[in-house]
């Protein structure tokens, strides 16, 4: 006689074990990078095996004395990002015969066709004037607008310089000294503008003061090496100030 099976007791039944899914890799590329790199110029090398990696929304602040190499590193990082990033050098690169409204109005020259500029430089559309009037009066160049360029102070060509690399509206802003020939109040206003309007912003600076209030990294250079690669949140001022003593 067969015998009927008993159903099997719920303790006893094997549940099915699903797979985990597996955990997504990330192949995120840091904006710049610079990996065992010498760099100079003139083949005199500045830097030599040099580390350094740049994240997308990094306030950098690049510190050290004159002479260490900030130029150099900027103007090289500058390279990996030529596209995407505005660079603000030392050398203002203003037109001394045209006015402050046309040398800020050069930021833009590759967003308009030839004949368009052509116009603009003869007799200023007032739609690139309305533009461009808010960002000189944010710099105190508002009363200067049709003034050339050759009868400003250094300050003032410097935030012509300034106002020209912002009017390109770039994700990512370069910036070597570019508060080095205005006063302090003036500074605030300028970092302000800059990293406000910007995700991304490295700047080579000598007011270590503004750097920390500005930046959340702070590098540090001296004698052709990184010394000090910090959150701005672990720094002190008489600290980066210690870069600049022999």
């Amino acid at each position: 006689m067969i015998q009927p099976h008993s159903a099997p007791s719920e303790t006893t039944t094997a549940m099915p074990i699903e797979p985990k899914p597996a955990s997504p890799i990330s192949f995120k590329q840091p904006l710049f990078q610079l990996e065992s790199q010498s760099i100079g110029w003139d083949s005199k090398p500045v830097f030599e095996n040099l580390d350094l990696t740049i994240e997308k929304g990094e306030k950098v602040a690049i510190v050290g004395k004159s002479g260490a190499g900030k130029s150099t590193l900027v103007r090289t990082l500058y390279q990996q990002q030529s596209k995407t990033a505005a660079y603000c050098g030392q050398e203002y690169g203003l037109v001394p015969s045209l006015s402050v409204f046309h040398n800020i109005y050069m930021g833009q020259l590759d967003k308009h066709h030839f004949a368009y500029n052509l116009v603009n430089l003869l007799r200023p559309f007032k739609a690139q004037v309305d533009k461009i009037s808010p960002l000189a009066e944010r710099l105190g160049l508002q009363e200067s607008l049709f003034q050339s360029a050759d009868r400003l102070s250094g300050g003032q060509q410097q935030r012509v310089a300034v106002a020209r690399t912002l009017l390109q509206n770039k994700s990512t802003f370069i910036g070597d000294e570019p508060i080095s020939s205005v006063d302090e109040v003036q500074s605030e206003q300028i970092l302000e503008l800059i990293t406000s309007r910007h995700n991304t912003v490295i700047l080579t600076l000598h007011n270590v003061d503004l750097a920390l209030r500005f930046c959340n990294r702070i590098v540090g250079i001296r004698n052709g090496k990184i010394e000090l690669d910090s959150s701005t949140k672990n720094l002190s001022a008489s600290q980066l100030r210690s870069l600049y003593q022999d």
